[in-house]
């Protein structure tokens, strides 16, 4: 079969001919792959930037963590799914034995692996995971619109973090993927006002719109501090960062209330620097949100399963795995909001 890999510490991925994976372990179920989307984490993969050193000893490796499919063969010691069931799996896989594991935290796991980035991932056509790490899907929710679980569940958990609830005033910087998916989620949650940001967006910001975020500003035509005095006529309850970009952390924290959480959820290849003095005396914090928790997936599952039709329209390109560099090229130029590439769709 053909996949999409990472063959070295250089710029770029390939798509190359491999073995199709041996039958799955016992603790295992195999998938035949119908969709996967491409995340930010896999841009950072193919321009290698700062932050994926971790990867090295692991190459060549097929990436693709945003996956949904069909089970096709079970493992000998699973017996809550079997062939034919549409799956999801939270692609982080953790040790098991650790104090974090322990106590019901496995994000917190130091020798967690993602598939994807550590094993081989989802841009391939056959893939073996855990069916610990699975989650059933209902029968009616397009597979294209399951890809968007894994990203959602992001989203859900930096909320989570940030502890957004409702009547909070917040502000999602970064209209991405994530950042979309912050902003619906967090009004369907009821935070309100909810202000979008973003720069030199404006079809990412179309969209939102599109998606039913009432409030969503472009930097080029706004500058933050007078948006959130027109939007809030205050500073905000929560900010939540999805740009990777330094200047959001400290734009957010300049607008966030005293006591406020600014949640980081973006992926930083440089420092930041923060006058502490003020920030004490503010008592605002800083919270890191990554990756999500089993908790999160369930709650998106449901939400997709209601609300397909509107996060269908996140997904703007889907290309077969030929394709899936002109994807990544896409993607590197924000001309898309979410491309999903279908591994047998050579």
């Amino acid at each position: 079969m053909q996949a999409l890999r990472k063959l070295s510490t250089e710029f770029g991925l390939e798509v190359v001919d491999v073995p199709e994976p041996t039958a799955p372990r016992p603790s295992e179920v195999q998938l035949r792959i119908a969709s996967t989307g491409i995340c930010g984490s896999d841009l950072h993969v193919y321009e290698w930037t700062p932050g994926y050193e971790f990867m090295t000893d692991r190459l060549p490796v097929t990436i693709g963590h945003e996956f949904a499919g069909t089970v096709i063969q079970v493992g000998s010691d699973v017996t809550e799914y079997e062939p034919g069931d549409r799956v999801t799996a939270w692609p982080t896989t953790a040790c098991g034995d650790c104090f974090h594991c322990n106590r019901g935290r496995p994000q917190d796991c130091q020798s967690r692996e993602v598939i994807g980035l550590h094993v081989d991932g989802g841009f391939a056509a056959r893939v073996n995971v855990p069916a610990k790490n699975c989650f059933r899907l209902p029968d009616d929710l397009d597979l294209d619109v399951a890809a968007l679980c894994e990203p959602l569940s992001i989203a859900e958990n930096a909320l989570d973090v940030g502890e957004c609830a409702e009547g909070d005033a917040l502000v999602v910087l970064g209209p991405g993927p994530i950042g979309l998916a912050l902003a619906w989620l967090a009004q369907h949650r009821g935070c309100s006002p909810v202000l979008l940001v973003g720069m030199n967006d404006d079809s990412r910001l179309r969209l939102a719109r599109e998606m039913g975020i009432a409030h969503c500003v472009d930097l080029r035509d706004e500058d933050l501090d007078t948006a959130v005095d027109r939007v809030f006529e205050r500073k905000v309850d929560r900010v939540i960062e999805a740009t990777g970009a330094t200047q959001s952390v400290t734009d957010g924290l300049r607008n966030l209330r005293s006591s406020g959480i600014l949640v980081v959820a973006g992926i930083h290849s440089a420092a930041v620097e923060i006058d502490l003095t003020p920030f004490v005396r503010d008592k605002k914090q800083i919270r890191a949100a990554h990756d999500t928790n089993f908790d999160a997936w369930p709650r998106v599952i449901d939400v997709l399963s209601k609300n397909a039709d509107i996060f269908a329209r996140m997904i703007t390109h889907s290309v077969g795995l030929s394709e899936a560099i002109d994807g990544f090229e896409r993607a590197r130029r924000k001309d898309a909001m979410k491309i999903i590439v279908h591994p047998e769709a050579i």
